[in-house]
């Protein structure tokens, strides 16, 4: 790999990351901003409109890169940029036609939402939030185009930039939103949450204005590439397209899995907390299960499968490679490296879950309890992002579609049942189940294809698993002593004193396990030279 492109690969991970760090801290001003209620209405219009910019654009940038890319290793550099003339056209077409449909069936998805025993959001409030959100649908597949465009030139600065850039100006655009109308002006919780579900819109101006002035900057350098052109190549714009969604399918149904799921949450939970009699806190309990405890709980997936799929590339080439030895090796290091970091993060998270609800919103004792429950939940979420991307890796991602359906339809299947019995816990459980089912076909046909043998994972596996009881332990003791000491009642500052020091020793705690036994360097010496020295065998 050049290291243009390692250079190139590093910025757009860097920005990826910033991206989501951003997109999880900006809740703990937003919380005590629009609460419960507020949170529940913002969820009921991002959720519709999370699976419309997924059918739109998820998978259009990696797609469009790595059609672009192909056709200019061939010089055919007039190829890329047709696709790319004829894409801008459909992608205005396609963003106007999504925004359209999603603001006029509005009113058909409130009445799923909202039941009339509810005091709280209205069918009209939910009608007005999910139409201010329908026109980021408008530039949004625009600039996933532009973006893949740029990336098939191995130029992945613009990428980063505007994806951080985008998120910045759509937190500060949400967030002033907000507080002008609520504590400045004292208008409406719906107008407040509509600003800042339209914040996807102004946050996706400011992404396109960074694209916009990336191609001006380049404009003569992209000139140059067409004067150097082959021209033997001339594939029809319907080819050219049909190879376009052969590459994108497969990040489609991964973009839409957590939408989906939350679809069905939205459409079923507040029924089904009223027909046990729970309908005056059921909006509180949506909004602290599907907005503000998932929110926490994709922390330690965003930090486990940011290590695990940069493995994906190397078993890819392992696979068409048919070098079987290095692709178990591989696979192997991906499962540990996503199990070791995310096993414990959850866990402690789980251990520590009053404090840290209250730590970045208020205490809550449901908020508490969801988070408990939730918290196990990421390590499925994890292991899914990352099956799916092996599958795709050996070319067998059309059943990472399979999967997806067949979890879902747990999920639907047991999602009021569940809640009926259990209240929140029940749409908990029944994630789970669903992810589950997922999960475990995606390893079953892992296996199947490559002839993998699970031994050495789950060895780890188990390994991981004592360090983490010992962790847990540790972590118990310290969080009795710190309540004990400051006398604890569920203050923010309270809380997140006890959780950082909490925190502190629990990993402290396996880090020195993990080092002291050598899981630690079989794992990361590659990434971090000072382990090498204490690398020792560990079966």
């Amino acid at each position: 790999m050049s290291s243009k492109l390692l250079r190139g690969t590093f910025i757009l991970t860097a920005g990826v990351l910033l991206s989501r760090i951003l997109g999880l801290v900006y809740v703990i001003p937003f919380y005590p901003l629009v609460g419960k209620q507020g949170g529940a209405l913002y969820s009921y219009g991002y959720v519709p409109y999370q699976i419309f910019i997924s059918l739109a654009t998820a998978g259009v940038p990696l797609a469009v890169s790595k059609f672009v890319s192909k056709y200019n290793a061939l010089g055919e550099y007039r190829t890329g940029y047709r696709l790319f003339r004829s894409g801008l056209v459909l992608m205005t077409m396609t963003g106007l036609a999504a925004c359209a449909i999603l603001y006029m069936i509005a009113p058909w998805i409130a009445p799923f939402v909202i039941d009339e025993q509810i005091k709280g959001n209205s069918v009209a409030d939910v009608v007005t939030v999910i139409r201010a959100v329908s026109f980021a649908l408008i530039i949004v597949p625009v600039m996933s185009l532009i973006r893949g465009f740029f990336q098939g030139h191995e130029s992945m600065g613009p990428t980063a930039a505007s994806q951080v850039v985008e998120q910045l100006i759509r937190i500060v655009f949400l967030l002033a939103s907000c507080y002008i109308v609520l504590r400045v002006l004292h208008g409406s919780l719906v107008t407040a949450v509509s600003l800042a579900t339209f914040a996807a819109f102004i946050g996706a101006v400011g992404g396109l204005a960074v694209l916009v002035w990336y191609w001006w900057k380049r404009r003569s350098y992209l000139a140059q590439l067409l004067t150097k052109d082959r021209g033997q190549l001339h594939p029809p714009l319907k080819d050219m397209y049909k190879e376009l969604i052969m590459y994108a399918a497969p990040f489609v149904f991964v973009g839409l899995a957590t939408p989906l799921y939350q679809l069905i949450d939205q459409f079923t939970f507040n029924r089904a907390m009223t027909e046990i009699g729970l309908a005056k806190i059921s909006e509180e309990a949506y909004s602290i299960f599907n907005v503000w405890a998932q929110k926490l709980v994709i922390i330690p997936v965003t930090l486990a499968t940011s290590f695990g799929l940069t493995l994906i590339p190397t078993i890819t080439k392992a696979y068409v490679a048919n070098d079987r030895k290095s692709l178990r090796k591989y696979l192997n290091q991906t499962f540990q490296v996503v199990l070791f970091l995310t096993v414990p993060a959850v866990v402690g998270m789980a251990v520590l879950a009053e404090p840290v609800y209250a730590a970045f919103y208020s205490y809550d004792s449901l908020g508490g309890e969801v988070l408990r429950w939730y918290a196990p939940t990421a390590i499925l979420f994890a292991l899914f992002s990352v099956t799916a991307a092996v599958l795709q890796g050996i070319n067998q991602q059309r059943f990472t579609v399979v999967s997806l359906t067949l979890g879902l339809l747990v999920k639907l299947l047991l999602n009021t049942f569940l809640i009926t019995q259990f209240a929140t816990i029940g749409a908990v459980l029944a994630t789970t189940f669903g992810y589950f089912v997922s999960v475990t076909l995606n390893l079953w046909i892992i296996k199947k294809y490559t002839n993998y043998r699970y031994k050495l994972v789950i060895r780890r596996t188990l390994l991981i698993g004592i360090f983490t009881a010992v962790m847990s332990v540790v972590v118990t003791t310290v969080l009795h002593i710190c309540e004990w000491l400051v006398h604890y009642n569920g203050g923010r500052i309270e809380s997140i004193v006890i959780v950082t020091i909490s925190a502190i020793f629990g990993a402290g705690v396996y880090w020195a396990m993990s080092e002291r036994i050598g899981l630690l360097a079989l794992l990361f010496g590659e990434r971090f030279t000072f382990l090498q020295r204490k690398k020792k065998a560990v079966s």
